[in-house]
């Protein structure tokens, strides 16, 4: 979908606790990944131009400073299969390399790109073993290659 438009000020507005149409340097990162991007939290920090925590948690922004940064962020290279990996690292409880499928599932219908259940049920097809655990790492190649 082409950036701009109404429902991103929409989503924008959504963030902006104090009423005066900005937003916190450091709900930025957080309303970029709420439009489907998946910035690092460095990459939105160097977009912010490097602030100090002071910064971070203090400075406002309003929505036309907002969307060349999210402009930004849509031209960045996508990420890579260890990007990936490392956001599923979080949900192995075993520290095994396998997530539970039931996790992976909430986990793909909320984030970034929220996908519908035949979607998702397409994707997952063949990736959990018996006991219902996936292994991440083999799964986001799966995704990355389809």
């Amino acid at each position: 979908p082409a950036l701009g438009g109404e429902n991103f000020k929409e989503a924008f507005g959504l963030f902006d606790r104090v009423g005066d149409s900005k937003v916190a340097f450091n709900q930025v990162a957080d309303i970029m990944r709420a439009l489907g991007q998946n910035p690092t939290n460095k990459a939105v920090k160097k977009i912010l131009g490097d602030p100090n925590a002071d910064d971070m948690a203090n400075k406002r922004i309003d929505f036309d400073a907002f969307l060349p940064m999210l402009k930004e962020v849509d031209a960045m290279p996508k990420g890579t299969v260890d990007d990936y990996v490392e956001g599923l690292r979080v949900f192995d409880k075993e520290g095994n390399g396998t997530v539970m499928g039931a996790e992976l599932r909430i986990v793909l219908s909320t984030l970034g790109e929220k996908m519908s259940e035949p979607e998702i049920d397409a994707l997952m097809t063949g990736q959990e073993d018996e006991n219902g655990s996936v292994n991440y790492e083999s799964f986001v190649k799966h995704i990355l290659s389809v």
